[in-house]
């Protein structure tokens, strides 16, 4: 047997859906078009993305009218194609409050994810998650506040965002049901939840990582504020597959064997298209570790 054989990854579900490797975020859904937001979204699905991650927060940035209206893009989205519904599924976060800024108590997540359900137009709901804890809330706060959106049947699954171990520990002790997933950033550029113990604990207890950036913002694509040693690895790796950078750079944060799902927000269906090339290119062992070596600027002890 070759101890460089392509390395294998497993299935993803959430909320009792299968869920292709890739997902759309909505982070740059800020396009006052509707119809060709409409046609974008609707293009992503088809293409196998049919997780959609949306916040609350979203809208204050990338030419965004402001808080929610990244939801309220996507729920005109869903009533322009009625169909879109039953094909996706729909992922929503709440908790952060520009100024404060973060808020995890019972009272605001209830409103905040009954606001979310008004912005999208929808009665539930598939995976709601905590976008970045709240320190000075008690988990068990928390895990109430969950439990009575589960238990009304508006949410379906909650996951986390950007939260440590031991915070994703202390939320699922006070939980009633399993926690569905957590978001972590991971990227050719940002590795640190390869070794802080995300994933292990993704792989110990089937948590399902959802990676935000996995282009670092675009950085791969662009090169800027990329070391060159980087740039260079993966410009190898993807003539090799004769594949883009991007698809290579994808293609790592989908090796690992807790099956990430990538989070990518392109605004433009080609260039969709051309990341979904991921979902069939495997890398070996060798090149993921080319890869990290080249990231960090060092070899591996």
């Amino acid at each position: 047997m070759s101890v460089d054989a392509p390395l294998a990854t497993g299935s993803r579900s959430i909320a009792g859906r299968e869920v292709g490797p890739l997902a759309f975020g909505c982070w740059r859904l800020t396009d006052a078009d509707a119809g060709r937001c409409a046609d974008l979204v609707e293009a992503a699905v088809d293409l196998g993305l049919n997780l959609v991650d949306n916040a609350d927060v979203y809208g204050l940035d990338w030419g965004g009218r402001g808080f929610g209206t990244c939801e309220e893009t996507l729920g005109e989205v869903l009533r322009r194609r009625p169909g879109l519904r039953d094909r996706i599924v729909l992922a929503t976060k709440g908790g952060i409050v520009p100024g404060v800024p973060y808020v995890s108590s019972a009272t605001y997540l209830t409103e905040a994810c009954e606001a979310s359900l008004r912005r999208l137009g929808v009665d539930v709901i598939d995976l709601y998650q905590i976008h970045r804890p709240d320190p000075f809330t008690h988990p068990a706060e928390v895990a109430d506040a969950l439990m009575r959106l589960v238990d009304r049947g508006v949410v379906k699954a909650v996951g986390v965002s950007n939260c440590t171990v031991a915070q994703t520990r202390a939320l699922q002790a006070h939980l009633g049901v399993r926690l569905a997933s957590t978001q972590p950033e991971l990227s050719v550029i940002a590795l640190d939840s390869l070794r802080d113990g995300t994933l292990d604990l993704c792989t110990e207890t089937g948590l399902v990582p959802l990676a935000w950036s996995p282009l670092a913002g675009g950085r791969v694509a662009s090169g800027v504020g990329v070391r060159p040693e980087l740039i260079a690895a993966l410009d190898s790796i993807a003539s090799a597959h004769d594949v883009s950078r991007a698809v290579v750079a994808v293609a790592f944060v989908l090796a690992h064997p807790s099956a990430p799902i990538a989070i990518v927000g392109s605004q433009n269906a080609q260039r969709l298209a051309d990341l979904a090339r991921a979902t069939t290119l495997t890398l070996t062992r060798t090149e993921v570790y080319r890869i990290i070596e080249a990231s960090d600027g060092r070899p591996l002890p």
